[in-house]
């Protein structure tokens, strides 16, 4: 699924956070969007420990989005007419 497709993988020998993380996906624009999201870690917990270091830490992050369609007209053949 998705029109655009994004990875990216991101790898640490060590890693501390001195506060809990915000994240946020946004998609400003007009239009509605069928989107998933997604990241597979390695050492890394959901949510992080402020303070605590982690080592040899992966994290795989996965995102795909495409416009929704609002209707079936306009498909090739399924436009309403004959020719």
């Amino acid at each position: 699924m998705g029109d655009i497709l994004f990875r990216s993988t991101v790898r640490a020998e060590r890693l501390r956070f001195t506060r809990e993380p915000r994240t946020a996906v946004r998609f400003p624009g007009t239009g509605k969007r069928e989107s998933t999201s997604h990241s597979d870690r390695t050492h890394l917990p959901d949510p992080v420990i402020p303070g605590q270091e982690y080592q040899d830490v992966t994290v795989a992050y996965h995102l795909a989005t495409r416009l929704a369609r609002d209707s079936e007209v306009g498909r090739s053949g399924d436009d309403g007419t004959d020719g």
